[in-house]
């Protein structure tokens, strides 16, 4: 079985640090943060439990290790994104800033939303989850899953001016 977990771990990364990076909004801590999930993952090597698919289970040790974190955590250093650079080599400028834009506008509006719905919105429409496999994820009712979906893009729509 740990051949197996290790081969499917591999497979799902991109996945992981995808949903990882939406948590932390850090690429060194969400590589720090999908490391320490496959940690636990290969430590466990019975993997989920019957008829737990691993993606959700994996989904689920991610979160639980995000949140685990930041109860522990105090203080951090000075972190810099990226993304929030905007010296660094690229192609069109004008477009590329124009879209950086866009992007940072999006990410304070998905930041202002409720962790709870954050977390549907990332797993459902980031991650492709069903409903049903996100409400397995997060340890809640479908209908909860649905209804918080729902408010998330109706205050993604006001906060981008989509309405408009």
């Amino acid at each position: 079985m740990p051949a197996e977990l290790g081969s499917a771990l591999i497979d799902l990364l991109p996945r992981l640090r995808r949903y990882a990076l939406a948590l932390t909004r850090s690429a060194d801590l969400a590589d720090d943060l999908v490391q320490s999930a496959c940690e636990r993952a290969l430590a466990a090597a019975a993997g989920p439990e019957a008829g737990v698919p691993l993606d959700a289970w994996m989904f689920r040790v991610l979160r639980n290790l995000w949140i685990d974190g930041g109860r522990r955590a105090t203080t951090r250093g000075i972190e810099e994104d990226v993304d929030e650079r905007f010296d660094l080599a690229g192609g069109d400028a004008a477009h590329e800033i124009e879209q950086r834009l866009f992007l940072a506008d999006v990410r304070r509006a998905i930041d202002a939303l409720p962790q709870d719905s954050r977390e549907v919105l990332l797993l459902v429409c980031v991650e492709e989850r069903s409903y049903r496999e996100a409400a397995e994820t997060l340890g809640i009712p479908i209908g909860t899953v649905m209804s918080r979906l729902a408010r998330a893009r109706s205050r993604l729509v006001e906060l981008t001016g989509g309405g408009k």
